[in-house]
């Protein structure tokens, strides 16, 4: 503890006597300081103890002991010491009333006191309380360290709660709490996730205070560089001291050494999980769990998914999006305990596989919901697939990916696709293109007025080439719609006998809107 009031006038060599202001003799001390100056205030920087003889003070005056003493309150001074036996044999009336009427503690100093005892008092006092923070920091950081070696990140919060006597909170970096101590901050920890986004969006290491006076908060983002990998909060009922301070600091630094892989191991890693997949898309999935070992679990020999991520275009300023989105979806596999292959093919291309069902694909989804308005990333996420299915997986990936980026929509699942109509892929201006000029000389044709070709050739395909029920849903012969159609092969130059012809037709009518609504369609 500082020195304060309180423990000067119980030091045994300095024979102090309060005269005023006993009810404030709890005040920390920063400062002994002397001055005979009638205002000193200029020199205060609050929390000094200020030491005069009344050389030039007007020490009698009682309106001017009163101002006196209230500009000394103003400037933060804790205390007055007034010598004795110098200039006035005892504290002047005026001042001692001044003291006590605004409860100004007034300390009388024995004339065998010199202020240097005082001042070398407060001096050694402040020294001691420096050097017992210190050493309790080391020993806090000694301790966390030993916690963070043996036990793990959950330790090193629970020990520095115990600390600073309140709580403490670890975020991972999508602003989940993964560890808290005491229990019951669980849900104090929980309300802050807007305020660690906010403290996400800032660049290593940043800091922010929020709460009251008796829920004052801290929080510190973890992690080196720009990316925050993680955030700790820490709750006291005041503004950290000097020991716990160092204890936060170490506390910040160890969990940053556990957040913050080093850059060569995540470039291993990532060569590891290249070459894993490349096993798994040439069809090898033996040789690819003989490269990984352990490091995936099971998820090369269950069900899976395969995403491709890309950024959306047209990004803001700052931190790119996959590199965020990736960070995401590891994540939510260590909160559920699962294995995911994250592949960073490029700085433009993410490849991830992940279980079926899992953690990771639903945080895949919700991301790319959240992240749908800011146009952050684009996924396409493959259907289920087995150990030997990857390259099929990632086909459909690309697929979806494709579908994803032309329908302007943060994700698209293959299975989406599958069970789905084709016709919304046509509505693409590459295939409208296409569709205008296989259609257009019928139409020029038509414009004409010598028959209705576009027409005819609708109906009879809506009737999948039966003559009779298309002349009737035409209103025309038989006849006369054999003849329109040798026409639509003469003017097309292809012939309606083959299927593909008949198909692109059809969709080219679909894809311009003119497939109409007759029987059939």
């Amino acid at each position: 503890m500082p020195p304060t009031l309180a423990s000067l006038v119980q030091h045994s060599a300095l024979k102090l006597i309060v005269r005023a202001g006993e009810d404030r003799l709890d005040t920390p001390v920063r400062w002994a300081h002397v001055s005979e100056l009638a205002d000193p205030v200029p020199y205060m920087e609050g929390g000094e103890l200020l030491l005069t003889t009344a050389l030039t003070l007007d020490a009698e005056d009682l309106e001017a002991m009163r101002r006196y003493v209230r500009r000394l309150l103003g400037a933060g001074v804790v205390g007055l010491g007034f010598a004795v036996g110098v200039n006035y044999e005892e504290i002047p009336p005026a001042l001692l009333d001044a003291a006590r009427e605004e409860h100004l503690p007034l300390l009388e100093v024995p004339r065998r006191t010199p202020f240097l005892a005082i001042s070398k008092a407060v001096s050694a006092a402040i020294s001691a309380d420096q050097y017992r923070a210190v050493t309790a920091g080391f020993e806090a950081q000694r301790e966390l360290t030993r916690a963070a070696l043996a036990e793990g990140p959950e330790a090193v919060v629970a020990r520095l709660a115990a600390h600073v006597d309140g709580w403490a909170a670890l975020y991972d970096a999508s602003g989940t709490v993964v560890a808290v101590s005491p229990e019951w901050a669980a849900r104090r920890a929980a309300r802050l996730t807007p305020d660690v986004e906010r403290l996400r969006e800032r660049p290593a290491p940043a800091s922010a205070v929020v709460g009251g006076t008796d829920d004052r908060v801290e929080l510190q983002s973890l992690g080196s560089g720009r990316r925050v990998r993680g955030a700790l909060a820490v709750g006291t009922g005041a503004p950290l001291g000097t020991a716990e301070r160092y204890a936060v600091h170490s506390a910040i630094a160890l969990l940053t050494l556990t957040t913050e892989r080093s850059r060569s191991l995540q470039a291993a890693e990532q060569r590891l999980g290249a070459a894993v997949l490349r096993l798994m898309l040439a069809g090898q999935p033996e040789h690819a769990r003989a490269v990984a070992g352990d490091l995936y679990g099971g998820l090369l020999d269950a069900s899976y998914r395969l995403l491709v991520a890309e950024p959306a275009g047209g990004e803001a300023a700052g931190e790119p999006p996959l590199p965020a989105f990736a960070e995401a979806l590891e994540a939510a596999a260590a909160r559920a305990g699962e294995s995911v292959l994250t592949v960073a093919e490029s700085e433009q291309r993410l490849v991830v596989l992940a279980g079926d069902g899992g953690a990771v694909v639903a945080a895949c989804e919700a991301y790319a919901e959240r992240e749908a308005e800011d146009a952050g990333v684009v996924v396409g996420l493959s259907a289920p697939a087995g150990p030997s299915a990857a390259a099929a997986a990632r086909k459909q990936a690309e697929q979806a990916l494709s579908v994803a980026r032309r329908r302007g929509r943060a994700l698209v699942e293959h299975e989406d696709l599958a069970a789905g109509s084709v016709l919304p892929l046509l509505a693409d201006d590459a295939v409208r293109a296409f569709a205008d000029g296989m259609l257009r000389a019928l139409r020029e044709h038509d414009a004409t007025g010598r028959g209705d070709l576009v027409a005819s050739l609708r109906a009879w395909l809506s009737r999948h080439g039966q003559w009779d029920a298309a002349a009737a849903d035409l209103g025309v012969h038989r006849h006369t719609l054999r003849y329109r159609m040798r026409r639509v092969e003469e003017i097309l130059g292809r012939s309606l006998d083959d299927p593909d012809v008949r198909m692109e037709l059809w969709l080219a009518l679909k894809a311009t809107g003119e497939e109409g609504t007759g029987a059939g369609s």
